[in-house]
């Protein structure tokens, strides 16, 4: 068997795509979602992962640019493996951060918030209308998301959307 040099071996690793979301709701438990104008669907703020920019970076860095909402520190609520698509969309993983309750202001925000180059607008909506505008997988995925959020637990892992029987547990001897 012929070893291959470093570089070419980096070159037969395999490559996933990475997004990051943040999960917003009102005392309601509505959630935010934004219209893109590239897509017919529906998503919650965030988007993909840069090169050298961690996920949290990343949910943060969308939030802001999208909804001028700034979080600090979120924690993980959902990490979903999504397989490549059938229209050649690789494989992904999908990380969904909890963005908390929003304020009046930031409600007024959203609600009010003006159409650009990439977001036509977002709103506040129940579960299942949240469900109904977006994608299947992102519908599953935003459920299990605001389950995790209301119980106060997480991170949940999910295969596109679904959630597994795997959990996330700390090494031993390493304190929470």
């Amino acid at each position: 068997m012929k070893l291959l040099e470093r570089d070419e071996y980096y070159a037969t690793l395999p490559r996933k795509r990475i997004a990051a979301g943040v999960l917003l709701r009102d005392d309601a438990d509505r959630v935010v979602l934004v219209e893109p104008t590239y897509k017919p669907t529906w998503e919650i703020p965030g988007g993909v992962v840069e090169s050298e920019e961690p996920p949290w970076a990343a949910a943060r860095r969308e939030l802001t640019e999208e909804l001028r909402i700034k979080r600090g520190d979120m924690r993980v609520l959902v990490i979903d493996h999504v397989p490549q698509a059938k229209d050649g969309r690789p494989e992904g993983l999908v990380w969904i951060f909890d963005g908390g309750l929003l304020s009046t202001s930031e409600m007024r925000a959203v609600t009010r918030r003006e159409a650009d180059d990439e977001v036509r607008g977002a709103g506040l909506f129940p579960i299942a209308t949240a469900k109904d505008r977006t994608s299947a997988g992102l519908g599953r995925r935003l459920e299990v998301a605001l389950t995790a959020a209301l119980s106060n637990s997480g991170p949940v892992l999910c295969n596109h959307g679904y959630r597994t029987t795997e959990t996330i547990r700390e090494p031993a001897g390493v304190a929470p």
